[in-house]
């Protein structure tokens, strides 16, 4: 343990033998001080709320885990509620003071509102005696109250600090007697409150400033504690001139212990010269020499050593004085947590093992969606109906078969008269109005009626048939004996057309027609016309039938 120790302090010990050596016994005092620890609660404003809290420790890890004991803040002076201490960072410092009974909790408390809003002295005077009736005491007695109620009775309290300057509204100089005699009604109410143990601190600049800072004092009996703010600044141009100007260091410290009382240095630190390590230097020496209860440096710029990077020589005289020579808590402190670091590191790979059967889960999802496979057949049942449509699809051309049975007998009309078709027809032109009774057979094909023109030249290929050859020799033979009477037929079918359609009764004439055309012996399967007949329910039917079997009229 021994060896980490002087490695965490070996620069420190290194540059500060190094001063002993070249400025001689200046430093010896100091640095003995150092190493035996006087005991000088020492501390640093670094905030006024939680921040300021919690930089504390790093401040202390930053001096190599020298205790920082002390704890400095302010209460906000531009209203009175601020003054009364109803701002919700007290809690957090009371927190801090209360975990450590070694522990001081020093808070700078404004004698006036508006305590930054450079009022002007005339008013300041009305402001002081209007405190010193009392006016002012309930604001006072609310704060004590607050305190006390917090855990934090033994508060010291920096009255009105820095009174002898020109900043504050509660400064002293627009008339030093009532001022005394507020200070004294603040102290007189506030330790009034029940359970109080506050000290309160008189705080001057050093120096005369605006008056001297003796002249505002308010005497023994209120005042436990006699500071002073000393920056690096006017008046004096070196150190020593800080110590023996008027009303400086040593003033200070001789008023002290003439009235019995111990010092402070609320507020110190570098200032209008810059990073200036010999004051930082004599300072720090000072303070070891003259043991104030308690000093607190102010720690951002132009101020500061630790937050503010402005002042490198100052720091490291600074961090060198108050670095412990024996640092025992501070060097396990930083070890314990390098082992931390890959503990955690551990778990991590233990993470992704529970994540490897996640997937499996998904597996057994996969069979799931095949449970719908066999709905598929179902919808091939309808497929079977398909065959039952095309039953009826054969049935469709029976009906067919009758419709071009009716326009077949307009076809064997015109082969007979083919050739003898001009001779007669004047003649029966008006001889057979009478016949034209028969002619409704022709009614059901009147649609075709029209064609009989087309079919005078479809009688060219009967003739080339070889079959009906035989029965032209017996075309002749009916050809003078009636001709009359067939040649009628084919010429009445054309104007019987749009009269009588629906008569069906009267197909009787026709059939008389057909009667040599059956001693021709034109068609021989007569059977296939009956059964035609059947459908049609004629029997002339199958004699048109053959004829048109004959001549190759079956579509129609």
């Amino acid at each position: 343990m021994p060896r980490p120790r002087r490695r965490l302090v070996s620069t420190c010990i290194g540059s500060v033998t190094a001063g002993l050596l070249a400025t001689g016994a200046a430093l010896a005092a100091p640095e003995e001080n150092r190493a035996e620890d006087s005991g000088i609660a020492m501390g640093a404003y670094l905030d006024y709320g939680p921040n300021g809290v919690a930089r504390i420790r790093h401040l202390s890890r930053w001096l190599g885990g020298k205790d920082i004991r002390v704890g400095h803040t302010y209460l906000p002076g531009d209203q009175w509620a601020g003054i009364e201490g109803r701002v919700s960072f007290l809690e957090d410092w009371a927190r801090w003071r209360l975990a450590d009974d070694d522990r001081m909790f020093v808070l700078n408390v404004p004698m006036q509102a508006r305590n930054e809003a450079r009022v002007s002295d005339q008013q300041v005077g009305r402001l002081i005696r209007a405190g010193a009736r009392g006016l002012y005491d309930e604001h006072f007695r609310r704060l004590a109250e607050r305190l006390v109620s917090l855990g934090v009775p033994d508060t010291v309290i920096v009255l009105g600090w820095e009174m002898n300057g020109v900043t504050y509204t509660h400064r002293c100089r627009p008339d030093p007697a009532n001022w005394k005699v507020y200070w004294r009604r603040i102290v007189d109410v506030m330790r009034t409150v029940p359970g109080q143990k506050f000290k309160f601190d008189f705080a001057p600049n050093r120096g005369t400033d605006a008056i001297g800072w003796t002249k505002c004092y308010p005497g023994d009996d209120h005042v436990d504690i006699i500071g002073m703010d000393s920056y690096d600044q006017d008046p004096g141009q070196t150190f020593d001139d800080q110590i023996s100007q008027p009303y400086g260091l040593q003033k200070h410290v001789d008023f002290a212990r003439a009235h019995r009382k111990a010092i402070s240095y609320p507020e110190w630190g570098l200032f209008r010269r810059g990073d200036n390590p010999e004051y930082m230097r004599r300072m720090l020496r000072w303070i070891e020499q003259n043991k104030p209860l308690y000093h607190t440096i102010t720690d951002y710029c132009p101020h500061g050593v630790w937050q503010c990077k402005q002042n490198p020589e100052s720091t490291k005289v600074f961090r060198s004085a108050l670095t412990p020579a024996v640092p025992v808590p501070v060097t396990p402190t930083p070890v314990v947590p390098t082992p931390v670091v890959p503990t955690p590191v551990v778990p991590t790979p233990v993470v992704p093992t529970p994540v490897v059967p996640t997937p499996v889960v998904p597996t057994p999802q996969i069979p799931t969606p095949d449970v719908p496979t066999p709905q598929v057949p179902t919808p091939q049942v309808p497929t079977p109906q398909v065959p039952t449509p095309q039953v009826p699809t054969p049935q469709v051309p029976t009906p067919q078969v009758p419709t071009p049975a009716v326009p077949t007998p307009q076809v064997p009309t015109p082969q007979v008269p083919t050739p003898q078709v001009p001779t007669p027809l004047p003649e029966p032109s008006t001889t057979e109005p009478s016949p034209v009774v028969p002619s409704p057979e022709v009614p059901t094909p009147v649609g075709p009626s029209p064609s009989p023109s087309p079919l005078e030249p479809e009688p060219e290929p009967s003739p080339e048939v070889p079959e009906p050859g035989t029965p032209s020799p017996a075309v002749p033979k009916p050809s003078p004996t009636a001709p009359s009477p067939v040649g009628p037929a084919p010429v009445t079918p054309g104007p019987a057309v749009p009269k009588p359609e629906p008569t069906p009764a009267k197909p009787l004439p026709q059939p008389q027609q057909p009667p040599p055309l059956n001693s021709m012996q034109w068609c021989v399967p007569i059977n296939f016309g009956e059964w035609l007949s059947k459908l049609v329910g004629k029997q002339s039917v199958c004699v048109k039938i053959d004829l048109g079997e004959d001549f190759g009229f079956w579509p129609f």
